[in-house]
């Protein structure tokens, strides 16, 4: 079983509310608890919103449904009424299903039978609720904070290698199709998890404007890195697709497809290494001629099997497309990765941990 940080925050967020409750002499330990629970957001920046979104949503709840038992008690018809305004206000207002279910509980919270007078048992139920969100709030500052710059180079390094050695596979008519059709769906699904981390590293707030800068250079190169995987991928399934077409055409042409895509693939590898600084960021001129795909020389040779044979001269335009694609976003990875460098020599996309030093 896997403890991952969130799950490691919900609980600290829950003792500290439930001890800070118990310190104030709060008697609503338990709502501070679920308060805390239902604060813990995957970052800093959905942490605050969500801090000030559920302050205002308790404040609704409480102050709604005070009002409401003081002009007609708290009927179990009464409190449903009173729930249906208060998810209506907050509907109103885009807050997220969280929230609603924490106002929901301030409702029904503040709606119970007690024999304390209204006024103070509200005050006490609203202290509780805010101290949970506050509690979590704090966790999520000062305790584990995400790190997601790291996990998202790590996964899109590691989506590549797995796209690229398959389509190393797929071009020698190796893989297996069962196969390779269930590790495209997987791939698909992690590039879904990739987005959404990037959308999480995006939201991260830049507060010094010494960072800003690098920062948005490396949200505009994770953006293009992801989308040069994205027609990898593309060009993974293409050659899936037209397999046994690529099988049948002369050999002289599935030879130049061969050498031009794994020169698409060393270069797509290059950029990657590059960005992590374990490269030349200038390689001589010799390796760049060797390794360079030559896609315009792949499309004239697809031309010349095309002139040879009228029968089926349109089925591989798709996959020469793909290529092409291909080609053109590493080539836009390229330039904005020697951009980088060029402005930020010293902030590579490095992230091995670092070495200990032995004290003699």
């Amino acid at each position: 079983m896997k403890l991952g940080a969130r799950i490691l925050k919900t609980g600290f967020a829950i003792t500290i509310a439930l001890y800070v409750a118990d310190l104030l002499g709060l008697e609503s330990a338990t709502y501070a608890g679920i308060a805390a629970a239902f604060a813990i957001q995957p970052n800093i920046y959905r942490s605050f919103q969500t801090m000030l979104e559920q302050i205002y949503a308790n404040i609704f709840g409480v102050g709604i449904g005070a009002m409401v038992v003081f002009g007609l008690g708290n009927d179990p018809i009464v409190i449903g009424f009173t729930i249906i305004i208060v998810i209506a206000l907050c509907m109103n207002f885009k807050m997220n299903e969280n929230t609603v279910a924490l106002a929901i509980i301030a409702v029904l919270a503040v709606m119970e039978t007690t024999e304390m007078l209204l006024l103070n048992f509200a005050g006490v139920r609203l202290s509780a609720l805010t101290l949970g969100i506050l509690s979590a709030f704090s966790v999520n500052m000062l305790f584990l904070p995400p790190r997601y710059e790291l996990r998202l180079f790590k996964s899109i390094d590691q989506i590549t290698s797995d796209i690229l050695q398959w389509l190393r596979i797929s071009t020698r008519h190796l893989s297996d199709d069962p196969a390779l059709r269930t590790e495209i769906d997987r791939i698909e699904t992690e590039i879904r998890h990739i987005d959404h981390t990037y959308l999480l590293f995006s939201e991260e707030r830049i507060y010094f404007r010494k960072t800003r800068m690098p920062k948005m250079r490396k949200l505009i190169i994770f953006r293009q890195m992801i989308n040069t995987s994205k027609k990898s991928l593309a060009t993974l399934y293409a050659f899936h697709q037209y397999d046994d077409k690529v099988e049948n055409i002369p050999k002289e042409f599935q030879n130049v497809l061969v050498d031009e895509l794994d020169k698409i693939i060393y270069s797509h590898e290059r950029l990657l290494l590059s960005a992590m600084g374990k490269i030349k960021k200038k390689p001589t001129k010799s390796i760049e001629e060797i390794t360079d795909p030559d896609i315009p020389h792949l499309v004239e040779t697809l031309i010349h099997v095309y002139e040879q044979d009228e029968k089926d001269r349109l089925s591989l335009l798709p996959l020469a497309s793909r290529l092409m694609e291909y080609h053109k976003e590493i080539l836009h990875l390229q330039r904005i990765l020697n951009s980088y460098q060029k402005f930020h020599e010293h902030l590579d996309f490095n992230f091995k941990k670092k070495s200990r030093k032995i004290l003699p």
